[in-house]
């Protein structure tokens, strides 16, 4: 089978059809990532982190960010949240916002039409953060103040954000922050020292709930944890949003933990996103090889005994990065234009995915039949069997 590369026509003919599959869900968006590209500057020439990432977020839901280090995962969440330093910069795009109605009124913004956080000037910046989108950083015990207790940091948070609410307010309302994600009031003077590695963790949450926000963005918070500790907090997060209506976009290089909590996850490689699908059919039909060989990374517990395939090599020099697809020099499946050309991020023809990759170039592969990856075979030109084919297998 010869790969065909899609025209505009073909491309805007699979969104349309995608967008009609996923409408419903879509219907109330509160987060539209748009283009959204990073550099960072440097004596010689500026490395890109992020490029061209885009992606939308319904409200309620969970999406989750997966990838090795090195992606662009934190990168993209500090752009997102206007927490960029200087060499980073974000070089195009738009992220916007789009408030519920009982949200904006009274607020600057008066109607739910979308507002770009990208340019929200200081002080509008300042009324967006933690009232709109807060953030629960990596590292409890490095993002907490080690010499104010877990109240008086409740407590700046509602001051430097809702600096109308008067002391009595904010102390009830530091009370009731504790107690909602489990934590007993008389911990409300413990120092982040006194606390464990979970509490620590539940206390970042609860500075971040402090003013409802519509959308929290939370950066591997289940970091340095024991698995028991993570299952508690991936519960808590769950319920948490079931309760409140929040939105979360979840980071982390595990993919297994993302697999259990998230709504749609998204795979991100040397700065883009390559695949993006709901858990369910990530988990059923990974089509990707990179994210094929992130689900055959981690060891089955229950039933027969399988052997990890992982994924050989290292991510790539951002500053160097290799020509065409930049996890060909890795992927078992690559042939000739995996090397000249770099793949777009195509929506599928069925189902709510989409994927980069050369595979899938073919207009009709969507629906193609599946493979098997458990024994890939390099090859310089795709096969009749493989070209234009998903991968396949039980990742468990």
């Amino acid at each position: 089978m010869q790969l065909v590369r899609r025209s505009a026509s073909d491309n805007a003919e699979a969104a349309h059809r995608a967008a009609e599959t996923t409408s419903a869900a879509q219907a109330d968006i509160v987060l539209d990532v748009r283009h959204v590209s990073v550099e960072y500057a440097s004596a010689s020439s500026a490395v890109r982190a992020v490029d061209d990432v885009s992606f939308a977020l319904a409200r309620g839901q969970i999406l989750g960010l997966a990838g090795e280090s090195g992606s662009g995962k934190t990168t993209l969440a500090n752009a997102i949240a206007r927490l960029l330093r200087p060499p980073a910069r974000v070089v195009q795009g738009e992220v916007l916002y789009s408030p519920r109605p009982e949200k904006a009124a009274g607020t600057r913004e008066a109607t739910t039409a979308p507002v770009d956080v990208l340019a929200l000037t200081p002080d509008e910046l300042r009324a967006f953060r933690w009232r709109r989108l807060s953030m629960v950083f990596q590292s409890a015990m490095n993002s907490l103040n080690p010499v104010l207790d877990i109240g008086a940091q409740i407590d700046d948070v509602l001051q430097a954000h809702a600096p109308s609410m008067s002391r009595k307010s904010r102390q009830e309302r530091a009370v009731e922050l504790l107690q909602l994600v489990g934590i007993a009031p008389d911990r409300l003077h413990s120092f982040p020292h006194e606390l464990s590695g979970g509490m620590r963790q539940r206390a970042a949450i609860a500075i971040a709930l402090a003013l409802d926000p519509e959308l929290i963005i939370m950066d591997e918070p289940t970091t340095a944890l024991d698995v028991v500790v993570q299952r508690e907090i991936l519960a808590e997060i769950t319920d948490l949003r079931d309760r409140l209506g929040f939105s979360v976009i979840f980071i982390t290089h595990d993919l297994s933990l993302l697999l259990e909590i998230a709504d749609r996850v998204a795979i991100m490689y040397a700065g883009r996103i390559v695949e993006s699908a709901t858990s369910a059919e990530l988990h059923a039909q990974p089509r990707h090889p990179y994210t094929y060989g992130l689900l055959h990374s981690f060891p089955k517990v229950p039933g027969q005994r399988i052997t990890l395939t992982g994924i050989p090599g290292s991510p790539p020099d951002l500053r160097a990065l290799p020509s065409g697809c930049a996890f060909h020099p890795r992927c078992a499946f690559a042939f000739d234009v995996c090397r000249s050309a770099s793949p777009e991020l195509l929506p599928s023809a069925c189902g709510t995915r989409s994927v980069a990759c050369h595979l899938y170039d073919d207009p009709d592969s969507a629906s193609s039949p599946v493979i098997d990856l458990s024994n890939p075979k390099p090859r310089d030109v795709p096969s009749e069997a493989s070209a234009g084919t998903a991968p396949t297998g039980d990742p468990q």
